[in-house]
């Protein structure tokens, strides 16, 4: 039942094609890809958000993190809710280009926070 579980999850966040996701700014976020740490312990959702680019981006700061939040009560917790060993915390990253994980890229826009869930509450977890 569990392997059935963790398809079901996997197959639910993985991305076909590009999964557009509506924020409350507006601007075009497409789901990247979920990546889990060995332990399950940590839960990575990446999206990509072309608004965010310093050069020519016109989504602040405040704007993004709010979509941040509204990415973890409409997208991940869903997604979290149905499995059977849910992760203690998760990190919502936006990028305004596609990075590699775990790439430092300077050019690059990136907005990375960590959530712990509880219940239907994304509770903000500073680094």
């Amino acid at each position: 039942m569990r392997v059935l579980v963790a398809m079901a999850i996997a197959m639910a966040a993985a991305p076909v094609g590009a999964e557009q996701v509506q924020v409350p700014s507006g601007q075009p976020v497409e789901f990247v890809e979920l990546i889990r740490d060995a332990s399950g312990a940590i839960w990575r959702f990446r999206f990509l958000a072309p608004g965010i680019a310093r050069d020519g981006g016109s989504v602040s700061v405040d704007t993004a993190l709010g979509d941040m939040e509204a990415l973890c009560r409409g997208f991940v917790i869903p997604r979290v809710a149905v499995a059977s060993a849910p992760p203690g915390q998760v990190v919502i990253s936006l990028s305004d280009r596609p990075v590699a994980f775990g790439t430092a890229h300077p050019d690059a826009t990136q907005y990375f926070e960590a959530y712990r869930i509880e219940g239907e509450t994304c509770v903000w977890e500073g680094f």
